[in-house]
């Protein structure tokens, strides 16, 4: 299986592994980058898939794992965190930040830790899936992994 993976989602296993977690990477036969689209390659509800949207916020980076039925309110989030704003990332940002591009980006296996925060929402699902590492790829968890995985602080979102 391993051989099937990208270099960038070879790393993401290996960081799964590390934190013993034992979901497969599913390699899709098309991109999944959307949330609706890697829900319909899956066969689950658009809720259960984890985005992992890269923002910019006070000169850092920040990933939000967010439920696929959810859009962050940024202004709201800002508020909240008592940061000054959040806006996305630009496309060479996420590069940057998580050694990933945009619509692939995995919760891990980045340079270095980012901060990150996680949609409250998604512990009402059993099973969530993830970006692994590349728009083709995939992997499930639970909420509580994800949560462990990242070191993520559990928030609302919207």
């Amino acid at each position: 299986m391993t051989e099937q993976l990208s270099a960038r989602s070879r790393i993401v296993r290996e960081s799964l592994r590390s934190a013993g977690i034992d979901g497969e990477i599913v390699v899709l036969p098309d991109a999944a980058s959307t949330a609706p689209l890697a829900a319909a390659a899956l066969g689950v509800e658009v809720g259960a898939i984890a985005n992992s949207l890269v923002f910019w916020s006070d000169g850092e980076p920040l990933l939000v794992m967010t439920s696929g039925a959810h859009r962050v309110d940024t202004t709201a989030l800002a508020a909240r965190l008592g940061r000054d704003s959040i806006r996305r990332a630009t496309a060479e940002q996420v590069r940057e930040a998580t050694g990933q591009a945009i619509g692939g980006v995995a919760p891990t296996g980045h340079p270095s830790p980012l901060t990150t925060l996680i949609d409250e929402d998604l512990a009402a699902y059993a099973e969530i899936w993830a970006a692994g590492g590349t728009p083709h790829t995939v992997f499930p968890m639970t909420f509580d992994e994800l949560v462990a995985l990242t070191g993520g602080t559990v928030v609302t979102v919207v």
